[in-house]
């Protein structure tokens, strides 16, 4: 072990000492919290608890590489990081535990996370940018293990971008010319997750200013290396990614958890590899130890040896730093136990604060239940009754919001017959707690900014005279163009995006116009390609990941679900992501590529606007829309759309598609047809068919299914037909019952109703291979006229007599 760590500038022996002393003061606080903290979840004061102890000395060296305007995206041992850096205190740390739902006490998530769960600020009170460049940063956790992975290449190739495309260069709250580290953090049993090697794999290739920090303490859980990772050695097994002379690759380092000096000699190596050369760096930092186990839930005493135990009593890292201190004369046996007596006092001192904080707003709200309880039982029939609610509610010393409401909710159903000033009084505070509480629990799914999509106003496609009808792919390829041109932080990457122009031409020329940066290949790895969007959005670039075909986007759903959706929600709609998700899907023939599960989708990424446009000029006006607002959005073109023909509009760039706005494509009287996509133009086709009988269909394109029909036009047109068919190539109870859940609940249509409101949807299983698998596998026109008829017979036999 090194005397003294190397540090980047001459310091006298007093500030270093000074140094070393608050290092260990943050580490020693750090631990005091995580012992008390899991002292509080077996209390029951918080629900669960899993804590940063034993992984507190690298972290001080990791923060001391970490500058102003670098990123974080970790898991959720890093609290030491975090308060070492200065974005979290004990106070704070004891709010995260409890779930305060104030910002300003817990403003990692304002609740909605469990502790251990960190975040920075990125955006002021009305959803703007600050500048990044002049705080730390830290995107914000999800609890998934390896979620966080796809998410840090983006980030890191952020600064690629900035400091090669020359068109960013005025973006100077983002970035500072590139200079960023983009700094990952994983626990060893999590290296097993196929999102880490993913993510390793995509930073090699991309050569982007990645560091990569692995703590190693032998055990996933309860699980021991040896089930987790071949030769029970990560950095041994990555060996062959170490660049050299020849090969681009990583800077492997190794570094004993518990040895500080070398800890930050290791951390300012790698800092200076990455943000200099950008090249990804990898830090296995071993022998660490988890003194309380993995979390609240159990003991590691149940899966870890007497031996086993005792070598993590010697080989705690701040045990060891304490000693490292004692042995170079930094400090004292006395003045570290005086040092370490006066942290105990002020962690229980910043939690007892914590705590009083939670309670106050609950037992105010406790005091004014109370005082409506006692008018009302005043006033009641049922006065014992009421008492009693009472009286479980007056025992109550710190109650919890629930405990509240639901007492409130209680004595309503006392009172329902009874008409008095109290009960109004009751009425009135249920209804303004939910007005008040609700929020706090619910608020900021999509964005509330100025900038939120659905503000955005639609711009019509505009015709010259002699518009000629060219390959709709043309309209999406120059619509790309003016995007391009339009926005200098705009990009977009995906497989056989850049070369070829994307397997369908919708990108033809670009990267040859813009460069390999701004429309770039990626390799086959759906997962990472949703992070380096991620990744980059979070850092104020525009870019558009493109996912190859709609059942590929399988691949990167959950980190589409758990990652990208929940942002804005999770952060208390304190950092946004707005990236733009381009694949394409409808009607392909055979299994793969060609089903349609939105069903499974929409239900999955609440948080992001999912747009079926039906044709080509639909698509560019989705793409403009987003663009013109902050956030994220999930767009399917017709996957055989490309080539039929649209009229070439003359004001791409600029024509708008609004978001939960339907058009009515076809006017009728009989049955309103709601449908989306390529369906509709075989729902076209049967209405000729249709009309040929006598059958006059409404044809409604319900253009977005997140949002979905904000105008509740739908419910117009049924009014008018008194019948309704949603038709979707979606598998049965999909997509399909989505839209027809909003029309009847959301809506009310049952009033209008004169037949039963019907679904025509796909088969339960795959299409299958060719022609004939497609017509029997999803709606055909046959199916569609049939369908209609069958409703239209029932409604009136004598005209349309049954078909068989």
């Amino acid at each position: 072990m090194q005397s003294k760590p190397q540090t980047k500038e001459d310091i006298s022996f007093e500030e270093f000492k000074a140094e070393v002393l608050n290092d260990y003061k943050i580490a020693v606080t750090s631990r005091e919290c995580s012992l008390l903290g899991r002292r509080e979840v077996l209390t029951g004061k918080a629900k669960f608890g899993i804590f940063g102890d034993g992984k507190e000395v690298p972290q001080l060296a990791w923060a001391k590489a970490f500058k102003n305007g670098d990123w974080r995206s970790g898991y959720y041992r890093d609290q030491t990081f975090m308060m070492a850096i200065n974005e979290m205190t004990i106070q704070q740390f004891f709010a995260g535990l409890y779930g305060h739902t104030e910002l300003e006490q817990e403003p990692m998530a304002a609740g909605r996370q469990m502790g251990g769960h960190f975040s920075t600020h990125s955006l002021n009170e009305d959803g703007s940018w600050k500048n990044l460049t002049e705080q730390k940063n830290s995107s914000p956790d999800i609890s998934p293990t390896a979620g966080q992975m796809p998410r840090l290449l983006g980030l890191a190739q952020a600064s690629k971008i900035f400091r090669n495309v020359s068109e960013t260069q005025q973006l100077t709250n983002f970035s500072d010319k590139g200079n960023e580290i983009a700094w990952g953090t994983i626990g060893n049993a999590s290296t097993s997750e196929g999102l880490f090697w993913e993510t390793i794999n995509a930073a090699g290739v991309l050569q982007v200013p990645m560091v990569m920090s692995i703590w190693d303490d032998e055990y996933g859980i309860s699980v021991h290396a040896k089930y987790q990772t071949t030769k029970e050695n990560i950095s041994e097994i990555l060996k062959g990614f170490q660049r050299d002379e020849n090969d681009n690759g990583y800077e492997i380092i190794k570094v004993l958890g518990w040895d500080y000096p070398a800890l930050i000699e290791a951390y300012q190596k790698a800092a200076h590899i990455a943000r200099e050369e950008h090249v990804p760096v990898l830090i296995h930092v071993v022998e660490l130890t988890q003194p309380q186990g993995h979390s609240t839930s159990g003991s590691h005493e149940r899966y870890k040896n007497a031996d086993r135990l005792q070598w993590e009593a010697e080989h705690d890292c701040n045990l060891k730093m304490r000693e490292w201190m004692i042995s170079n004369n930094i400090s004292t046996e006395e003045e570290l136990s005086d040092l370490e007596k006066a942290i105990k006092k002020e962690v229980r001192e910043g939690k007892a604060a914590a705590w009083k904080a939670f309670v106050a707003p609950q037992k105010e709200e406790q005091g004014e239940l109370i005082a409506i309880l006692n008018k009302l039982s005043a006033e009641s029939s049922n006065k014992n009754f009421l008492n009693k609610l009472k009286e479980e509610l007056e025992a109550l010393k710190e109650p919890i919001r629930k405990e509240i409401l639901s007492t409130a909710r209680k004595a309503l159903k006392y009172v329902v017959s009874e008409n008095s000033k109290a009960k109004v009084g009751l009425v009135n505070w249920i209804q303004t707690y939910y007005e008040k509480i609700q929020p706090k629990y619910s608020k900021h799914l999509y964005s509330e900014s100025a900038e939120n999509a659905i503000a955005v106003s639609e711009v019509k496609a505009t015709y010259d005279l002699d518009a000629k009808e060219v390959d709709a792919r043309i309209i999406i390829r120059d619509n790309f163009d003016k995007i391009f041109e339009k926005y200098p932080q705009s990009l977009i990457f995906g497989e056989d995006s850049g070369n070829i122009g994307d397997v369908n031409q919708g990108l033809e020329g670009m990267q040859e116009k813009y460069g390999k940066l701004r429309v770039a290949d990626a390799g086959i790895r759906e997962a990472t390609i949703l992070g380096q969007g991620i990744g980059m959005a979070l850092r104020g670039l525009r870019p558009i990941a493109e996912i190859q075909y709609l059942d590929y986007l399988l691949y990167a759903l959950q980190i589409i679900s758990d990652d990208l959706a929940t942002i804005q929600y999770r952060t208390f709609g304190k950092q946004k992501a707005p990236l733009i998700i381009r694949t394409r899907g409808h009607r392909l023939e055979g299994i793969w590529h060609s089903g349609s599960p939105m069903g499974g989708i929409i239900h999955l990424v609440r948080g992001i606007h999912v747009l079926v446009p039906r044709n080509m000029t639909k698509a560019a006006g989705f793409y403009n829309t987003l663009l013109a607002s902050d956030e994220p959005g999930l767009i399917v073109e017709c996957l055989n759309g490309y080539r039929l023909k649209e009229k070439m509009p003359n004001n791409l760039g600029e024509l708008k598609t609004p978001l939960g706005v339907v058009e009515t494509i076809k006017e009728g009287e009989d049955i309103t047809l709601v449908s989306y996509g390529s369906t509709l133009r075989l729902i076209e086709e049967a209405a000729n068919d249709l009309m040929e009988v006598g059958i006059s269909v409404e044809i409604i394109d319900v253009q977005s299914l997140l949002p979905f029909d904000l105008n509740h036009d739908i419910v117009k047109s049924i009014a008018k037909t008194n019948r309704l068919l949603v038709i979707d190539e979606d598998v049965p109870g999909g997509a399909s019952a989505f839209i027809l859940q909003h029309i009847i609940d959301e809506q009310n249509a049952y009033v209008h109703l004169d037949s039963k409101p019907q679904t025509l949807t796909a088969k339960a299983h795959r299409p299958a291979y060719g022609t004939d698998g497609d017509y029997f596998s999803k709606p055909s026109v046959e199916d569609i006229f049939e369908k209609v008829y069958a409703i239209m017979s029932e409604v009136n036999p004598a005209k349309y007599p049954s078909l068989v």
